[in-house]
């Protein structure tokens, strides 16, 4: 009646041990480090870079307990913050001359401390959030005119290829701060324009109003069309930050809207602010340009004149000048993806990119219309920008497919693959505060929230042992069970665990201690009414059974509201909230009654239970 079959004890065993061994990488704490990543897309670390950062290092009588290279990144841990500090000092005075134009960033970091043995079995600590990590906050302001701005900068150039292919000839077309202003010789010119734009943009409003003896065209966006170009330009700004803050490796970041024109970004465990604001800053952005190849342009890149006016001065990868013309035929906007591959003749490493209908559109025309000249292919990253390549346009390039090629690495197509492909921001936008959280802030936060748990769980044992004494102990044992699982799971999933996170686990002690008092009290009821002790232990846990499935659904229910409508702490919360109840409907029902018919279900001849006082009535 109250025997397990040997295979749910084995089950118990094995959930025992895989929750011992992904729990304990939380208790090895972390070591202070020294990070040292590229600081260009065009600068990449190797094995020469690695045996520089040791040999400054032992020149500074610095001996770090691990040296690491992941191929993005080298990480050099020490014993005490004081040696991370002076790491730092000296690698950032051998390796960025010049802090104008620094080659390579020097950050400080915080690595986990887990065994070899444990990270071989994926074993890995929690991320801690930034109120118990430390790290860096920022509250950044995007600039919504920029947006309106580029807005109209792309609409100008799309009006100019509508025009031309409706075969309407006007006599200028620029931009005025976020009006797109279109000259025109005649009335009749100028309305077949209008007609024409209207309808190929309904969400621009077009005026005509005569200048002298031409018509002029204004075209603004509407009230509405500009305020939803505002929020898609909020949205993508925060799309792209989390792809260029994902690819580079930042464990949970935290990147929000706040208000209209804010958004909120967080990052746990980056101590370094000038290392997040880098992070924050290198979004890649793609623009082509024909190549001017006048004599006066040829000139300048020789050094033998000035840049002509409407053009550009930018550099190669081989610091050679290359003057460009200032209008901007294709951005970023119009890339959908960038993979890097070989040429198939050659098998040069490449950049191969694909655009959307309307960049496909551009390039064909483009590449039509400027056959045997040279087209830049200019990539800005920081807010300078620096010519991938400069190849001549040898034919007419349709369907969208555009090939990269020139003199780069297999990791470099790799690097600017990754770059493009995290896409361009929006608008421009400003850090508007900034606050950095220290680590000795989220230890004492740590340790406030281990304090906590830590007294209510032994407050709870205390109680229950003293109360239903063997059945308090195991009730208790099932606790520490569930705490257990609760933790290994996290682990498991890699989450991140916050202040609210810490509040989630108490209240899972109390909920699912909630259960064993239950079960303990139906056994109680089964004794009072004079049960025989076998009897009443399997009564007990049958009919405690349908009343804690009852309960755990319903606030299951509730947790899973606020994940599913929370953000932020509330999601945190809820997390944590939810696992906890799944682990404590395991402990508390199927594995104290392990334990229960362990220590009574051998005996044949069971005359009473020590399960407190059974008061008769």
């Amino acid at each position: 009646m109250n025997r397990y079959p040997a295979w749910k004890y084995a089950l118990i065993l094995v959930v025992l041990l895989i929750g011992v061994v992904y729990t304990l990488p939380n208790f090895f704490g972390e070591s202070p480090a020294v990070q040292v990543s590229s600081g260009k897309a065009t600068l990449k670390l190797d094995t020469s870079t690695l045996q520089r950062v040791e040999e400054v290092l032992k020149s500074a009588d610095l001996k770090p307990t691990a040296i690491s290279f992941d191929g993005n990144s080298i990480k050099a841990r020490f014993t005490t913050t004081d040696e991370q500090l002076k790491a730092k000092d000296a690698l950032q005075r051998a390796l960025i001359p010049n802090a104008d134009e620094p080659s390579y960033i020097v950050a400080l970091n915080l690595l986990s401390s887990t065994p070899q043995w444990l990270t071989s079995l994926h074993a890995a600590p929690m991320y801690l959030g930034l109120d118990l990590r430390g790290g860096v906050h920022f509250l950044m302001q995007v600039d919504m005119s920029a947006a309106l701005t580029k807005k109209a900068e792309s609409l100008s150039g799309d009006i100019r290829t509508l025009l031309r292919e409706k075969g309407i000839r006007h006599s200028g077309i620029s931009r005025n701060g976020q009006t797109v202003e279109v000259n025109a010789r005649d009335a009749q010119t100028a309305e077949a324009a209008k007609n024409a734009i209207s309808d190929a943009f309904p969400d621009l409003n077009v005026v005509q109003t005569p200048t002298g003896a031409e018509f002029k065209l204004s075209a603004t966006l509407k009230p509405i069309a500009a305020s939803k170009e505002q929020e898609a330009a909020l949205k993508q700004n925060i799309s792209t930050l989390h792809n260029r803050i994902n690819e580079l490796g930042v464990a949970e970041p935290v990147i929000q809207q706040q208000g209209l024109d804010r958004i909120v970004v967080q990052l746990p465990g980056v101590q370094d602010t000038a290392k997040a604001k880098d992070i924050l800053g290198r979004t890649a952005t793609l623009e082509i340009r024909m190549v001017d190849e006048s004599p006066e342009a040829r000139g300048a890149e020789r050094g033998d004149g000035a840049v002509p006016f409407g053009d550009e001065r930018f550099l190669d990868k081989n610091s050679q000048p290359v003057i460009v013309k200032k209008q901007v035929l294709l951005t970023g906007d119009n890339l959908t993806d960038a993979q890097p591959g070989f040429e198939s003749q050659t098998q040069e490493p490449t950049v191969n990119l694909t655009l959307d209908a309307k960049g496909a559109r551009i390039f064909r025309d483009v590449t039509r219309d400027n056959v045997g000249k040279r087209m830049a292919i200019i990539l800005f990253e920081k807010g300078k920008g620096e010519v991938v390549t400069a190849p001549v346009i040898r034919s007419e390039i349709g369907g969208g497919r555009v090939q990269i090629s020139g003199r780069m690495t297999a990791m470099e197509a790799t690097d600017e693959s990754l770059l493009l492909r995290s896409g361009s921001l929006a608008a421009p936008m400003e850090i508007i505060e900034e606050q950095t959280i220290g680590p000795t802030l989220g230890a004492e936060n740590i340790a406030k929230g281990f304090h906590s748990v830590s007294w209510g769980f032994m407050v709870i044992v205390i109680f229950m042992c003293l109360y239903y004494l063997v059945f308090g102990v195991i009730s208790s044992v099932s606790l520490g069970v569930n705490l257990l699982l609760l933790v290994a799971v996290l682990s498991m999933l890699q989450a991140t665990l916050t202040l609210p996170g810490i509040a989630a686990m108490a209240l899972a002690l109390g909920m699912a201690i909630d259960s064993n008092v239950l079960i303990n009290e139906r056994v109680r009821e089964e004794l009072r009414q004079g049960a025989a002790p076998q009897t009443a232990i399997h009564a007990g846990y049958d009919r405690a059974w349908a009343t804690i499935l009852d309960s755990n659904i319903t606030t299951l229910i509730a947790g899973l509201a606020l994940l599913a409508f929370g953000s932020g702490s509330v999601r945190g919360f809820a997390v944590v909230h939810c696992i906890g109840i799944l682990t404590s409907m395991f402990s508390a029902v199927f594995f104290s009654r392990g334990l229960v018919n362990l220590w009574y279900g051998t005996r044949k001849k069971l005359k009473s239970v020590r399960i407190g006082t059974v008061w008769m009535g």
